[in-house]
């Protein structure tokens, strides 16, 4: 099939079918609920070859004027190395304006990104599967829906972007929990339906033990269930996750891509776990 018989349209929800489809191609466990949520926070575009079928997508989540993530990046296997990647990648750059951009790569996707002008900025490490028996955490409690302006406000400030969309609909379709310490939240996580399971993040926490305390408290309170958890390999957490009983997957490289006004201006504070929370 010929580039020119490629036709690239404005994402909308008629195309999640065939996006669930494309990306269960790639074995990525999304669900259409989970491709709904990303439409939900995001804008994006589609491929369609010449009988309509989804052959590529992208989304762009911005998050306010400070950044966006490029999501869901998939190419069907039988158009590959024809250009449509950059096709792709293009139409992201115009939906995302002159925001910063940031992304999680896969090695088949980094050479493109290079040569887009990303660089590599870390590494995400996927832990799944089902946790060993835990003892309740203390100090660790279920937020409530009065705490979720403190909870905005700590995630801007770990992630270094306004996020508020992405905290709200995690709250429309999961829990928080929090630790509170002399009235003062100072730490945080969530959980929502995801896949196989549920997934584990965003966790924002000061240190080491208060974010394994976050994830304790959600895995003690679902007993055999199927989870998920993305870190930093900066955290010092991966280890953990894995004494636990969750199994280490895969993951992927950030990658930035400075807007040409930030250009010269370093990257914001990396938050304490990291996870994508689309993807």
């Amino acid at each position: 099939m010929q580039q020119d018989e490629i036709e690239i349209r404005t994402f909308a929800p008629e195309h999640i079918e065939g996006a669930v489809a494309l990306s269960r191609q790639e074995n990525w466990p999304h669900r259409p609920q989970d491709w709904q949520m990303a439409l939900q926070l995001s804008s994006g575009a589609v491929a369609l070859d010449g009988h309509g079928q989804v052959t590529g997508t992208i989304l762009v989540t911005p998050y306010g004027a400070d950044c966006a993530m490029i999501n869901m990046v998939i190419v069907d296997r039988n158009v590959r190395g024809k250009g449509l990647g950059r096709r792709l990648m293009e139409q992201a750059f115009a939906l995302a304006e002159d925001r910063p951009l940031r992304l999680v790569a896969t090695t088949d996707g980094m050479p493109l990104y290079e040569k887009l002008g990303f660089v590599p900025s870390g590494t995400v490490l996927q832990y799944q599967g089902k946790v060993a028996e835990l003892d309740a955490p203390e100090g660790v409690e279920a937020a409530s829906a009065d705490d979720l302006p403190t909870i905005r406000a700590m995630d801007r400030e770990a992630y270094g972007a306004n996020r508020e969309a992405l905290i709200d609909a995690l709250a429309e379709r999961g829990e928080f929990a929090v630790i509170r310490r002399n009235g003062v939240i100072e730490a945080y996580a969530a959980i929502r339906p995801f896949g196989r399971g549920e997934v584990i993040g965003p966790v924002i926490a000061g240190n080491v033990v208060d974010a394994r305390a976050l994830i304790s408290f959600f895995a003690t309170s679902r007993p055999g269930a199927f989870l998920r958890v993305d870190t930093d390999s900066r955290t010092g957490i991966a280890d953990w996750l894995g004494k636990i009983g969750l199994v280490h997957v895969g993951g992927g490289v950030t990658m930035d891509r400075p807007s040409r006004k930030d250009a010269a201006q370093a990257r914001p504070k990396v938050y304490a776990l990291a996870n994508q929370a689309l993807g």
